[in-house]
């Protein structure tokens, strides 16, 4: 057994965190850590055993993030089965709301739930007002419709770095999820975002298995907007930076 804990957990926090990995272990496309218990202050999780990453199960990765996006889900935006509030991103000592919602546009979704609300977090942070106007046009472009395509919504891992990623003896194996109905590209851009082992490997599975939109590449500083903004939230520095070349590559 492997505890999360923290006694001033947010109210909730570990019971989304369990609802999101019973609603993607559900889907049996993937390997993903099971719930052993959860309380208000704690998280008992399978203990995992980490190995080298091997390339066959970077590209078993690949094909079964494909059928868990696949899975679908309610309504972009949507919480996991279990869960009817907003979620939370970020590390288990500072997570910030995520919020929830369900709307039948991705582009609403990703303005209404996903780039104002970071706005708002970067202003009272005291981000340069240039930066947080120009993610405030992003999400304007996104509400009208610039970015939607016929994509149902798909079942997330919703924070698919590097490290939510553990190699183990039977796979690939997500843990710590912030789980909800969303664009399927968003997961893969989450993995480009700080590298994974077999990357490569992982997408071209993937687009094996449920091959990707045309453009697919041009849009991933746009699925990376979120989380490198929460960056700069919670940690300031060089995310700063990476955030306004995000928003550069989506300029006119």
């Amino acid at each position: 057994m492997f505890r999360k804990s923290r006694p001033d957990a947010p109210p909730g926090f570990f019971r989304c965190e369990a609802a999101g990995l019973r609603w993607l272990r559900e889907a049996d496309a993937v390997p993903v850590v099971g719930v052993l218990d959860v309380a208000d202050d704690h998280l008992d999780l399978e203990r995992l055993t980490s190995v080298a990453p091997p390339r066959e199960a970077a590209v078993a990765l690949g094909r079964g993030l494909a059928r868990l996006h696949g899975s679908s889900a309610p309504a972009f935006g949507s919480p996991p089965p279990g869960w009817e509030r907003d979620g939370w991103f970020g590390p288990l000592d500072d997570p910030l709301p995520m919020p929830a919602g369900a709307h039948d546009r991705w582009g609403e979704f990703l303005a209404v739930r996903r780039l104002r609300p970071l706005a708002d977090l970067l202003d009272g942070a005291g981000v340069a007002p240039s930066l947080v106007g120009r993610l405030r046009r992003v999400a304007d472009r996104a509400e009208s419709g610039a970015w939607d395509d016929d994509e149902p919504p798909a079942r997330l891992h919703g924070d698919l770095w590097a490290g939510n990623v553990m190699w183990t003896p039977a796979g690939a194996t997500l843990i710590d999820p912030a789980a909800h109905g969303g664009h399927r590209e968003t997961d893969l851009a989450m993995l480009a975002l700080f590298g994974l082992p077999h990357l490569d490997e992982v997408v071209a599975a993937y687009d094996d298995e449920l091959p990707l939109r045309r453009g697919w590449r041009r849009r991933v500083g746009l699925h990376q907007l979120y989380p490198v903004g929460v960056h700069v939230v919670l940690f300031g520095g060089h995310y700063g930076a990476q955030l306004d070349r995000l928003l550069a590559g989506l300029d006119g």
